[in-house]
């Protein structure tokens, strides 16, 4: 096994679960999140295109402040925080603090919500359609586009708002032989079960997405190159001291598995996702190129 120190390139850094379920949430209908689920959990929501945000909405028509939905002993009320583009409730400008049904439509600018009161066969139908739009089947994390549509949010959102923003590319150390030995339905294990092992590690706003093959991406909002390089470390680690139990042939067999990781942070030079998901890439071949097994930063 190789040396797993981290390299420093340049000079200068369980499976996925949707959340528990509350009475009431917001499902989005519209938009590069279409299908989203909120729960309402605060009892003051406030929605809006600023960090400080409950729901963070990144759609030009939605002003930084634009409405508040606060649990009341009646159940939620909606009102606009003097908002540019209005708020609507079925197509009807909201002027003072409104109670809300279940099933209403809510506009914001042009971005819509439905209101759901309870978990009713509409609203779990949703998450499902979300599900399978969002979901990569074979390892539980995010779906290439979703993960693209995503970064590029957040390129926006570090940009605008002057927030680091980093990502971790990484890549399985000899997959293909994983597949030749131990057969594909080996390498689905050995792909879930890190897939899992990583998510474990990261926090709930942080986002992993499969981007190819035995490739994956992790997406590190507010995050900058060093604690980035360390969350990776931790995972190389984690995944190296795994036992991994494949069935083979009717016996279990103990595999070892390991991952090249590149890891970089959002500089002003990288003007688009496919430059910034350049930089990665290139130090997770500068990790393969010289022995895998490790970091580079």
């Amino acid at each position: 096994m190789s040396d797993d120190k981290t390299i420093i390139a340049d000079p200068g850094s369980t499976v996925f679960q949707p959340p528990k379920r509350k009475a009431a949430s917001l499902i989005q209908y519209n938009g590069a999140n279409l299908g989203r689920r909120i729960q309402l959990i605060e009892q003051r929501t406030i929605v809006g295109r600023t960090p400080e945000s409950h729901i963070f909405v990144n759609e030009a028509s939605v002003s930084r402040q634009h409405a508040a939905i606060t649990s009341s002993a009646a159940g939620f009320e909606i009102e606009d925080l003097g908002s540019s583009n209005g708020t609507f409730i079925n197509d009807v400008k909201v002027t003072t603090r409104t109670l809300l049904k279940d099933g209403d439509m809510l506009r914001l600018g042009t971005v819509l919500f439905r209101f759901f009161a309870s978990d009713n066969a509409e609203s779990i139908w949703a998450d499902k359609i979300y599900r399978m739009a969002t979901i990569d089947a074979g390892t539980d994390t995010f779906n290439k586009k979703y993960l693209l549509d995503f970064l590029d949010s957040q390129l926006k959102f570090a940009r605008q708002y002057k927030r680091p923003l980093s990502i971790i590319y990484y890549d399985l150390d000899h997959f293909k032989k994983v597949n030749d030995t131990l057969g594909h339905n080996g390498g689905d294990v050995v792909l879930r079960d890190t897939a899992s092992i990583c998510k474990s590690a990261i926090r709930k706003d942080d986002v992993l997405g499969r981007y190819g093959g035995e490739e994956f991406v992790i997406v590190l909002p507010d995050t900058d190159q060093k604690v980035a390089a360390d969350l990776a470390e931790r995972l190389r680690a984690a995944i190296q001291n795994h036992v991994f139990k494949i069935e083979v042939d009717g016996k279990v067999v103990d595999h070892r598995q390991t991952m090249s990781m590149g890891v970089s942070q959002l500089s002003p030079d990288m003007q688009t996702v496919e430059a910034f998901l350049e930089s990665a890439d290139k130090k997770l071949y500068f990790s393969k190129q010289n022995g895998r097994n490790k970091v580079t930063v």
